[in-house]
């Protein structure tokens, strides 16, 4: 699995398409402008600019807040986090199994926290960054839940 990528998303794509077009187009509009009337229109494209520029500050920020907020857990139990059992059906305890017998084991209630973000649709090394899990073992949860991510 590469983590670049040659093309950006088509979400991506269309945006940066539509900034050239608009660079395009600010630049015909003061190319065909009056010579009077050319510091006024100026002043409104970079008004315009700038808010644009505002506009996708506040969009970045509020992505990397919401990358820092921590993560809704379920409320604790007397044995710590529970999770009801419809939430955890499906779960591959077999696979992750020889997983919890190694030295620096991985809590039970973080692999079911993991299962719980893949279900949800969550990339593996997302998921492993945010819980600090090992990628295998994530990865093995990820694949698990990929058949009942694309029936819902």
């Amino acid at each position: 699995m590469t983590t670049s990528r040659l093309l950006p998303r088509p979400g991506r794509a269309a945006v940066l398409l539509t900034a050239l077009g608009l660079l395009v187009l600010e630049e015909v509009a003061l190319g065909l402008a009056e010579e009077e009337d050319r510091p006024v229109i100026g002043g409104a494209l970079i008004g315009v600019s700038c808010s644009g520029l505002l506009v996708v500050g506040a969009i970045l920020f509020s992505r990397w807040l919401d990358a820092r907020r921590p993560l809704p857990l379920p409320p604790p139990g007397p044995n710590g986090r529970e999770y009801s059992a419809r939430a955890l059906e499906g779960f591959p305890m077999e696979a992750v199994r020889p997983l919890l017998l190694t030295e620096h084991a991985p809590q039970l209630g973080q692999l079911y926290s993991a299962w719980m973000l893949a279900r949800a649709g969550r990339p593996a090394a997302w998921i492993a960054r945010r819980l600090d899990l090992p990628l295998e073992a994530v990865q093995r949860l990820v694949d698990a839940a990929r058949p009942d991510t694309g029936t819902r």
